[in-house]
């Protein structure tokens, strides 16, 4: 039999590791998804998941049932990608790596499997990095809305209860983060 997810919160409350354990086993995927399309980096994403399950951990305590335990998860995980990402600015340089395909890290064609090398998958591949690019220039807030929104597929008011704010800052959030990829992105094609 499965346990719920407030059972399983109430058991790992009362120190029972093997409930937590499965918390994390049942969430950590979105988690990571999350963070990998918020830094697309398997580094940060790594970094970012690990400080949410560390906070996760530390405030499970406290955790009230007055949400649902998903809501207070994501709550965590867009807190701590925008966190990460303030950081992040703080400390880049000019060297900073910029995406999975970047030639520093390694090359579109190693990627590639057999004999899919064909103009297609280059130029698809050149949009991604644009498009990467264009999503790292958005303030965090914008960014995480847009995230959600178009990699996670969240509706307006899951971003408005993971962001905790309106849904009407969400819209100008999304909104805004549109035009100005749009206008990043104009004449890329």
């Amino acid at each position: 039999m499965s346990l719920s997810d407030n059972q399983l919160i109430q058991n790992a409350q009362k120190g029972d590791m093997a409930a937590f354990e499965r918390l994390v086993y049942k969430y950590d995927r979105h988690v990571l998804n999350m963070a990998k399309s918020f830094r697309n980096s398997d580094d940060d994403a790594k970094d970012i998941y690990q400080e949410v399950f560390i906070r996760v951990y530390r405030g499970l305590k406290s955790f009230q049932f007055k949400s649902e335990f998903s809501t207070w998860l994501y709550r965590i995980t867009a807190n701590v990608c925008i966190t990460y990402q303030n950081k992040r600015k703080q400390h880049d340089s000019i060297d900073r790596e910029i995406g999975i395909n970047d030639e520093d890290r390694t090359t579109f064609a190693d990627q590639l499997p057999g004999e899919l090398r064909t103009d297609d998958s280059a130029v698809g591949s050149d949009l991604s990095k644009h498009i990467n690019r264009a999503l790292e220039t958005l303030p965090p807030q914008q960014k995480m809305a847009f995230t959600l929104k178009y990699y996670q597929d969240y509706k307006i008011k899951e971003i408005a209860d993971i962001m905790q704010c309106n849904e009407g800052t969400i819209k100008r959030y999304l909104f805004t983060a549109t035009n100005r990829m749009r206008e990043r992105l104009k004449g890329i094609r």
